[in-house]
């Protein structure tokens, strides 16, 4: 990328590692960003904790970043307070779907106009090591020595079976392919999933970009995203792992348009006067 792009920071460390699939998801969000041709003050990242985490502290634009597990609840009442942004709430599986979960299932139930991006290694990368909700059975850690005895979370059926709007995924060495589903996504109004398989290439030896590129496949040209229960069917399909958009239809309100603050006014609560003693005085006067 040039370093003259508005979002980008210039000469800075990265702490990942060499060759770390983070490096492909951050890329492709500089490139999606300026094909948008978004301006970085109206663009909020919010995260929570891991090395996921941490590309908001690499693209120049508003952050957040929240604690473990915390990403989605901040990048909701954000876009409530003021729907004028772009709201972009990213981490890694262990923090969305792990320390997250809870809030994930219920921010699909809320349906935010927010972008949930996730990157995807099926493994604690940040703790160095430990089977994340997304491990494949049988993966050995140094935490799980015996291999891994659970069958992995499945975000993909769960979002779909909660409802999401948008609901897709992608491969972070799949540039082009990555792109073009985070401005889809961005541009979807409403709640959007977007899960990217990202290898880890320091803790996961087992899911390589080798072995995604054997287990992947693109969705078939003739599934149709609008078919909710067959997105639901498709996103069950385990060897090939399909990648692309599951499902995407805009079936109802955005939560901030649902909100009182909202029904009449559609100014950003920001910018509005709220003077509660003014306003308390008058309840008085009145009831005087």
């Amino acid at each position: 990328m040039p370093d003259d792009t508005p979002y980008e920071m210039g000469d800075i460390d990265i702490a990942w590692c060499p060759g770390c699939g983070n490096f492909g998801i951050l890329n492709a969000l500089k490139q999606a960003l300026e094909e948008m041709e978004m301006k970085p003050q109206d663009v909020v990242l919010v995260s929570g904790i891991g090395q996921a985490a941490k590309i908001p502290h690499y693209l120049r634009c508003n952050i957040f970043n929240g604690l473990h597990g915390r990403a989605l609840p901040p990048a909701t009442a954000i876009k409530a307070v003021n729907p004028e942004l772009t709201v972009i709430a990213e981490s890694g599986d262990g923090d969305m779907f792990g320390e997250g979960g809870n809030h994930f299932i219920h921010t699909i139930r809320r349906n935010p106009d927010i972008t949930n991006i996730v990157h995807d290694n099926m493994i604690y990368g940040l703790t160095k090591g430990q089977a994340s909700p997304t491990s494949r059975e049988g993966m050995v850690t140094p935490v799980q020595t015996s291999g891994v005895i659970l069958r992995p979370f499945n975000p993909i059926s769960t979002a779909n079976a909660l409802g999401a709007g948008f609901v897709a995924r992608t491969f972070s060495k799949d540039m082009e392919l990555t792109k073009k589903l985070m401005v889809e996504a961005i541009r979807f109004k409403g709640y959007a999933l977007l899960d990217i398989f990202q290898p880890c290439v320091s803790f996961n030896k087992l899911n390589t970009y080798q072995w995604f590129e054997e287990h992947i496949a693109p969705i078939d040209s003739d599934h149709d995203p609008t078919d909710r229960e067959g997105a639901f069917h498709l996103s069950l399909e385990e060897d090939p792992l399909p990648v692309g958009v599951f499902y995407k239809k805009e079936e109802s309100k955005a939560y901030h348009e649902l909100l009182d603050a909202f029904s009449e006014n559609k100014e950003p609560l920001w910018k509005r006067n709220l003077d509660r003693r003014e306003k308390l005085d008058q309840e008085i006067r009145e009831l005087r």
